[in-house]
């Protein structure tokens, strides 16, 4: 079992940071992002079986919350190179142990939610990655229209596993456009959730075949982990491998989910008020809707005659802008005057 957890979450800045990403904030539940995760792991495996895969940095900040005995989880990365190169990575070493064994890939940023329907879901998936040798992803119905995310074409039935339908992926279709985004709901497409399960010997089998820029670095790693990252590219293993491969299956989730990509989405995830509000900390909205509140520590916010803000008190920064503007977030954080 591994646990993607390297990202900063730059959407959910000024709580987010290199220093402490948004893995380590309360934004699916009242406890940080990783420990709801890592909690969903240890539901399929002992700890023993679960590999943290993020960076020297985050270490300590990620112990620091999960408690005593977290220190074997982690698989430090020497470097972000995206989720291929890393996944490579992992599937390398657990190769050397066992190339037959199934490799679950989660998150650490996700609302997941029931916990036992996750489980029947992933154990469907495990058992047809092993018996038919297919790089699976969950894939989800949508509940809504969702330009920003990536969606899965479902073709031929599979065997089934378990108690989840499960398809042969006819193609993937990356982020469309409004429009798209509706027919595809209509015609009953898929979100990819980014949960992967595979064979790691299938997946590197599939770099081989089908992504020689990772594949060639794979060598390296006999040596010097720093040496495959440093030749690596920088790359995602949706496009990497899923969307180049024709060993690629979907299992239908049977949980909620959610990614939990940018302050909108606590409107999802976080209990409102009665005027729809979301409140973490110490907020208070008066005679106003479907707003968002996030204040640190004793700082105070207060909301009076306003609809459809986003207002996040953190540190030194406070931050006002529109709901529907807070995807815009990364785009801001990358502008060269700062913020």
């Amino acid at each position: 079992m591994t646990v993607l957890a390297g990202g900063i979450g730059s959407r959910f800045w000024p709580a987010s940071t290199p220093e402490r990403p948004k893995q380590l904030l309360p934004l699916a539940s009242d406890r940080p992002l990783i420990l709801d995760t890592i909690d969903r792991a240890r539901a399929l495996v002992p700890d023993d079986r679960i590999r943290i895969l993020a960076g020297h940095h985050l270490v300590g900040p990620f112990r620091s919350v999960l408690g005593p005995g977290s220190e074997s989880m982690f698989w430090v990365e020497p470097k972000a190179r995206g989720t291929a190169p890393v996944l490579a990575w992992a599937a390398w070493k657990l190769a050397r142990i066992d190339p037959d064994a199934v490799m679950v890939s989660l998150h650490a940023d996700h609302l997941i939610q029931p916990l036992e329907r996750f489980v029947e879901t992933v154990s469907t998936a495990v058992r047809i990655a092993a018996r038919d040798d297919l790089l699976l992803c969950i894939g989800v119905a949508p509940d809504r229209v969702e330009p920003g995310y990536g969606h899965i074409e479902p073709g031929d039935a599979l065997v089934p596993g378990g108690p989840a339908e499960a398809f042969r992926v006819a193609r993937f279709h990356e982020k469309p456009d409004p429009a798209t985004a509706r027919r595809y709901v209509d015609e009953g497409f898929l979100w990819n959730t980014g949960i992967f399960v595979w064979k790691a010997g299938v997946l590197l089998e599939e770099l081989r075949s089908h992504t020689p820029e990772i594949a060639e670095c794979l060598p390296l790693l006999e040596t010097s982990d720093d040496a495959f990252f440093d030749a690596a590219p920088v790359t995602v293993i949706d496009r990497a491998v899923m969307e180049r491969s024709r060993k690629v299956g979907t299992v239908r989730a049977l949980f909620r989910w959610d990614d939990v990509g940018s302050w909108q989405a606590l409107g999802r995830t976080r209990p409102t008020d009665s005027q729809g509000n979301v409140l973490i900390g110490n907020g208070r909205v008066v005679d106003g809707s479907r707003c968002i509140v996030y204040a640190e520590g004793s700082s105070s916010v207060v909301i009076l005659g306003a609809d459809d803000l986003i207002v996040v008190q953190s540190g030194d920064t406070t931050m006002v802008l529109p709901r529907d503007r807070a995807p815009e977030m990364k785009e801001l954080l990358g502008r060269t005057d700062g913020v």
